[in-house]
């Protein structure tokens, strides 16, 4: 396994500072934004993809920096009921596969999206209810009539340009936001390039079993990239209103959850239980920290992010089971 980092939380710095920070740190890859809901601080698809000495020069960067890319990170919602804001999110997804393969990198990290409730709509609508009926009703127009032929097209784009793995992150807000989800759209899209991007903060808070969902995904062969990013339920918050939560993530008193540096919400056993089912599924690649907690700074939480990985990630094969 390698540990990866999400390249927003450096925004502020240029490529060169990042890579020569993390290298220095033990980071072995950047997940690259550019594009869509990252950003474009460090890279821009759009840019890239008609640009083969800017392509050469960013390539050069990482080379420099003894550093890899784990993946593109072009998160965003080509679904979206605004056709200019769809346009404008598939425009970015788009010339990130055509980067992707410009570069050989064959992986890209998004969103499934998630479309309005009817053809009329303004804004997306995530449904989360069975009942009144309008809302499986809505629900299948929305899989039926707009995700699954547009991942349809998408797919083959995505193909046609080189990328193999299409990892989607399991994500609330988004018409895939669990195992369920994932499976149901890569089946009925018919490919095995759409898999899941497995990021534990946004399961915790929905009552999922972390190594439950590996398995199972990893049953599949689903796995394609993995988010090290944690959760802190605040019980008492819980007790009082539940899990669902729109209230601001600068209010963590009040909060039902929020997101944390890695070891702050979840035990490192429970963390090295993970990651070794990660291995026992057949999932032996990046591992990339993202850092969204609001009680430290980018810096402090990133740092102890990645020496608390250091002590969980695998990174040597056994061959020699001399007991078996």
């Amino acid at each position: 396994m390698k540990i990866s980092v999400v390249s927003g939380i450096l925004g502020d710095y240029s490529l060169d500072e990042s890579l020569k920070y993390l290298s220095g740190l033990g980071v072995d890859e950047f997940e690259l934004g550019v594009g869509g809901y990252p950003g474009k601080a460090h890279a821009d698809a759009l840019v890239l993809s008609k640009d083969k000495k800017a392509r050469e020069a960013l390539l050069d960067t990482f080379k420099r920096n003894g550093m890899g890319i784990s993946a593109l990170s072009v998160h965003g919602n080509c679904v979206h009921p605004d056709k200019a804001t769809a346009a404008a999110f598939e425009a970015d997804f788009e010339a990130a596969c055509v980067l992707a393969g410009q570069i050989g990198v064959d992986r890209l990290v998004t969103f499934s999206g998630c479309p309005g409730s009817d053809k009329d709509a303004k804004a997306p609508s995530w449904i989360t209810c069975a009942w009144p009926p309008d809302y499986p009703k809505a629900l299948e127009w929305q899989w039926n009539e707009v995700l699954v032929p547009y991942w349809k097209k998408a797919v083959k784009f995505a193909a046609d340009n080189g990328v193999k793995r299409i990892a989607l992150e399991m994500h609330p807000g988004f018409c895939v936001y669990n195992p369920a989800t994932c499976l149901r759209l890569r089946e009925e899209v018919g490919s095995d390039m759409i898999g899941a991007n497995i990021d534990p903060s946004h399961l915790f808070w929905q009552g999922m079993d972390i190594l439950e969902v590996i398995r199972v995904l990893g049953e599949k062969k689903a796995i394609h990239y993995f988010h090290a990013k944690d959760t802190q339920m605040i019980e008492h918050n819980v007790r009082e209103n539940g899990v669902l939560d729109t209230k601001s993530f600068t209010d963590a008193a009040h909060r039902s959850w929020i997101f944390r540096t890695l070891g702050y919400g979840h035990s490192t056993d429970l963390w090295k239980q993970i990651i070794s089912m990660l291995k026992i599924m057949g999932y032996d690649d990046s591992v990339s920290i993202e850092h969204e907690d609001g009680l430290m700074s980018p810096k402090e939480g990133l740092e102890k992010a990645i020496a608390f990985l250091k002590e969980c990630v695998i990174t040597q094969d056994n061959t020699n089971m001399w007991w078996a």
